[in-house]
């Protein structure tokens, strides 16, 4: 605790540039003989100022005012003084200065977090999920200025109220051929970057209580689209004379028997095919969305593909193995593959990872916990998402305890006659 400081506010004057018969006034803040002083942006005749009483002299109305405004300046030092000393902080002239200002960090504004924020993330986090935080960031502003008519807003304004008005601001936006843009997972996944960035200003200390502590996100769940064997091998069994098409499709089915998403598959080279335990063919590879090792045995089906686009890559050091264009290009040629083959469904490349996962590993009989392993997950619930939606699996594991039920019924048949 701070004790044995001198304080004092006073009103003071200068001679004004402008004009010679008027004068600026000035507050001077002093603590432990150290100075501060800020300009109030007010000024007065020379004839009307007492220096003695550091206030207006006269009764006029704009006297009266001039001197009310000095009082409520005097008032918000004291204020400023005592909220520094109550919170344990360092008490000195400039300190008090930057708190009436509004430029401590008790006096944050809702740009200057997302930046701070954006600024330090971006050697932390990847591309992609900054291209989101700084769309998260344009429908704020656009919030601020088109619903609030602000610049900008002090950290300590933001309450429920703001989040919710925000939420229904994100439901209702339209782009510019007036159709509505997001959908209520889009919503969520906005207010959920949101929510971490008032999560750091908290930590920060920057606020005194947390806005979204009441807050719930809620998103929809959708079971995660995949294909089944039969769509699997009817886009393996088409083929392309269009070059384009027949990348795509290759690397596409690659990814359905590697379980690699685009990202990591654009980037896989010939170091990081290497020999098993077993002799056999393996990726050994970090993904590059949560930097988590993974290995993966190959499957015929995707050395296949290899060895057609690199005939002697085991010889060539760090060579890209596979040609794939943009994501947003694959995706559109995936749609045209999908045609072809009569697939009616909406087919991006994540979809090869979703099929890996399903059709390829879990309905196969391969345990939940091997398939986490090789699609990295760090968490087993998030591969159980996959595991929910395999119903020919279930079936045929229920099909196999009918069976050892039956087996079973026999033998004790048997054992009675017996």
């Amino acid at each position: 605790m701070q004790t044995n400081t001198t304080f004092s506010i006073i009103f003071f004057t200068r001679k004004s540039s402008a004009r010679i018969d008027k004068l600026s006034i000035y507050t001077r803040i002093t603590v432990n003989g150290k100075r501060s002083e800020i300009s109030l942006k007010r000024s007065v005749l020379v004839n009307d100022w007492d220096n003695n009483k550091g206030r207006c002299r006269g009764n006029t109305t704009k006297i009266r005012f001039l001197n009310a405004y000095l009082d409520e300046v005097y008032n918000q030092l004291l204020d400023c003084h005592k909220q520094l000393f109550e919170e344990g902080k360092m008490v000195s002239a400039n300190a008090i200065k930057r708190r009436y200002l509004g430029e401590d960090d008790n006096h944050k504004t809702l740009k200057e977090l997302i930046t701070y924020h954006n600024t330090n993330m971006i050697s932390v986090l990847k591309f992609g999920t900054m291209k989101n935080y700084y769309t998260t960031e344009k429908y704020l502003h656009k919030f601020l200025s088109e619903i609030l008519k602000v610049d900008d807003i002090y950290l300590k304004q933001l309450n429920y109220r703001f989040i919710c008005d925000f939420e229904q601001y994100l439901r209702k936006y339209k782009n510019t051929k007036k159709e509505l843009s997001l959908t209520n997972n889009g919503v969520m996944k906005h207010l959920e970057r949101f929510k971490k960035m008032i999560n750091l200003a908290f930590r920060l200390e920057w606020i005194p209580k947390n806005p979204f502590m009441q807050f719930q996100l809620k998103f929809n769940k959708f079971d995660r689209q995949y294909l089944s064997e039969r769509e699997l091998e009817l886009i393996e069994n088409t083929h392309y004379n269009n070059e384009r098409l027949e990348r795509v499709k290759d690397c596409f089915v690659f990814s359905c028997y590697t379980g690699l998403s685009y990202i990591d598959v654009k980037g896989l080279t010939s170091n990081q095919i290497v020999r098993g335990i077993d002799g056999n063919h393996w990726i050994f590879t970090k993904r590059e969305k949560t930097n988590a090792m993974v290995k993966i045995p190959i499957l015929p089906k995707a050395l296949e593909i290899i060895y057609k686009y690199n005939t002697a890559c085991e010889k060539i050091k760090n060579k890209i193995l596979l040609p794939l264009y943009s994501n947003q290009k694959v995706n559109l040629y995936l749609k045209e593959i999908a045609k072809d083959c009569s697939i009616k469904k909406n087919i991006s490349f994540h979809v090869a990872r979703h099929t890996f996962a399903t059709t390829v590993m879990l309905s196969n009989g391969v345990p939940i916990e091997t398939v986490s392993k090789l699609l990295g997950h760090t968490k087993l619930t998030t591969t159980q998402i996959y595991a929910r939606v395999v119903e020919t699996k279930i079936s045929e594991d229920v099909q196999n305890l009918l069976i050892r039920f039956e087996r079973k019924a026999q033998k004790r048949m048997e054992i009675v006659e017996g």
